[in-house]
């Protein structure tokens, strides 16, 4: 692939690029590694619609990495409540202390690398955009621009790496990062990529066979296990009844109601719910019942009915909660 074709995507990054509060406009100076790194962690399974507010609230909390390395695990748990994928923030934890320890980010993919959390994709995207080094990260719309551009249906990672890496440009690392991104996001899209508009187009071989979507060819999916458990709400004087999960596992260290093992057949289901609600996570869908106890269960606090919202519980027990708080409205309409 030509140096023109990179000219012209740098070009098209560099009229049409996205306003991000983690990023710098091109040809200014790199932005601060901490935005950096937080701005991937959060993107990891989010979208940036749901991320940009949640930035710039962890930000106004916890500006520098200093900062954020000083905080208690459960205000920065409380405070990533409903971005999902929970290991993120203890991991988001562990790394800000081992950088604040050190003296900084270093700058290198592979040092990078051996902080706490940080995978090859976090490395090579803070590598590239904050340090300018000459990497690209094998980020999802990256991927999928690399594979149409070269006419790859089933490209691995190291030669998606090795076909991107052709085309960055003296000094130009961060911005080809960010300018593939972009170009995945906004116009080479899974589904009806808008090809009229790709500054790569004169190069591009998908769009030259007019089969933009077969490329990559899409990955079969596994079919999630059902595992199933109750939630326990347990209410007193204005007050419901919350736990905080084990440090290790799913939802690990976050604010919850107390109940059952999550169990891979329906036996763990209440007789007689409040309600049920289905979730998703990666590896299996969980099928959780919500169901009224007299007593507490387990070491945790009264949460204020009133306050529910500042207890930071994660999106699967906010909507237990609902459920629950739900139930009792339909409760006090009908002894009404």
């Amino acid at each position: 692939m030509g140096a023109n074709a990179a000219e012209r995507l740098l070009q098209h990054y560099v009229d049409n690029f996205r306003r991000l509060p983690w990023r710098s406009p091109p040809g200014e100076a790199p932005p601060d590694p901490y935005r950096v790194w937080l701005s991937e962690v959060m993107l990891q399974q989010t979208t940036v619609a749901a991320v940009t507010p949640r930035f710039d609230r962890f930000l106004e909390s916890w500006p520098t990495i200093e900062a954020l390395a000083a905080a208690r695990d459960e205000d920065v748990l409380s405070e990533w409540a409903g971005l999902g994928y929970y290991a993120r923030a203890r991991n988001l934890i562990a790394c800000a202390r081992a950088v604040a320890q050190r003296g900084g980010f270093p700058s290198s993919e592979s040092e990078l690398r051996q902080l706490p959390g940080i995978g090859a994709y976090t490395a090579a995207s803070v590598a590239a955009i904050a340090f300018g080094r000459p990497v690209v990260p094998g980020d999802t719309n990256i991927e999928r621009v690399i594979a149409r551009l070269f006419g790859i249906a089933d490209p691995s990672r190291t030669e998606i790496g090795r076909l991107a890496g052709s085309m960055i440009l003296p000094g130009r690392a961060g911005d080809l990062a960010q300018a593939l991104m972009d170009l995945g996001a906004t116009i080479c899209r899974p589904k009806r990529p808008a090809c009229g508009e790709c500054p790569l187009r004169p190069d591009c071989l998908a769009s030259a066979g007019a089969e933009p979507e077969a490329y990559p060819r899409p990955k079969a999916r596994r079919k999630r296990p059902l595992r199933s458990g109750t939630a326990w709400w347990i209410e007193r004087e204005g007050c419901v009844w919350l736990v905080r999960r084990p440090s290790r596992g799913l939802l690990g260290g976050m604010a919850a109601l107390p109940g059952t093992d999550w169990v891979d057949d329906r036996a763990g289901l209440a007789h007689r719910p409040l309600g049920t609600i289905n979730h998703v996570f990666t590896h299996f869908t969980l099928e959780l019942s919500v169901a009224e106890a007299a007593e507490p269960a387990g070491d945790g606090w009264w949460q204020p009915l009133d306050r529910l919202e500042g207890a930071g519980l994660p999106t699967l027990y906010r909507k237990a909660a609902s459920v629950a708080l739900d139930a009792r409205g339909r409760g006090q309409r009908a002894a009404a």
